[in-house]
């Protein structure tokens, strides 16, 4: 019997990573995308093949509508038509306020977030969609915390893309309904990833921990945890939901 194919963005780190490997131990086939850092995507498809998992890794910028194009033909080929798309990957500038920001970073985050979020999700449909001879399926974004609190004097960029990913979803997810297709969000909060020395502060966790309710912040396997299960059967009447995991924060 065949195993049933995930597609993930962003897989060769924090929690793409963990979605992969989360997916592997599911029984799941994978096809993940790594942008500039082959290595760390080998070490990745390495754990995966030791939970019997057949990977595939694509090197794809989301924002290039080739690559995402690339990336779903390479799937499609290697695996299979995918039942499930973890649209993971997100980028964020230095820490500072939006006063300082240039033209090139706001584009650069927004074109990364938000058009490549919706390439992915768009292509996925097309691929999913049983009116144009899919099996159905069910896609999955990662958002963030921070579409409500706006990151302020840190990433109101980032924070506005990730606003417009929260809506996305939830167009899609009525778009999608008849057709067989699930549209979830789920908006981690702190979590330990690089992410966060990306954006100038690699103990950003650490600082933000006492304003957690939960007074700590997040794991990557506990977001991908609530992910694999909206991708899942088990959550098979979960659809235009926007879910945190963010420690109550």
């Amino acid at each position: 019997m065949s195993r049933p194919v995930i597609l993930i963005t962003g897989g060769s780190r924090g929690i793409g990573a963990a979605c992969a490997e989360q997916a592997a131990r599911s029984g799941y086939d994978i096809c993940f995308s790594y942008v500039s850092n082959p290595g760390a995507a080998d070490l990745v498809k390495a754990s995966c093949e030791s939970h019997g998992a057949k990977v595939v890794t694509a090197k794809a910028d989301v924002s290039s509508e080739d690559d995402v194009l690339a990336m779903f033909d390479t799937c499609e080929k290697e695996l299979g038509v995918p039942v499930a798309l973890v649209n993971n990957v997100g980028v964020l500038g230095q820490q500072g306020k939006l006063v300082d920001f240039t033209a090139e970073r706001i584009a650069w985050v927004v074109d990364v977030n938000v058009t490549g979020a919706l390439l992915c999700m768009r292509e996925a449909a097309r691929r999913m969609s049983t009116d144009r001879g899919g099996a159905g399926g069910s896609i999955v974004n990662v958002s963030s915390k921070a579409s409500t609190l706006g990151s302020p004097f840190e990433y109101v960029d980032y924070a506005a893309t990730k606003g417009a990913v929260d809506s996305a979803t939830i167009g899609l997810a009525k778009e999608l309904g008849p057709v067989g297709v699930r549209v979830n969000c789920v908006r981690p909060g702190p979590i330990h990833t690089d992410i966060h020395a990306s954006g100038g502060e690699p103990n950003r966790i650490d600082r933000v921990a006492p304003a957690i309710p939960m007074g700590r912040g997040g794991e990557p396997a506990e977001v991908a945890n609530m992910i694999l299960w909206l991708s899942s059967d088990e959550a098979s009447y979960v659809s235009g939901a926007l879910i945190d995991v963010a420690g109550g924060r």
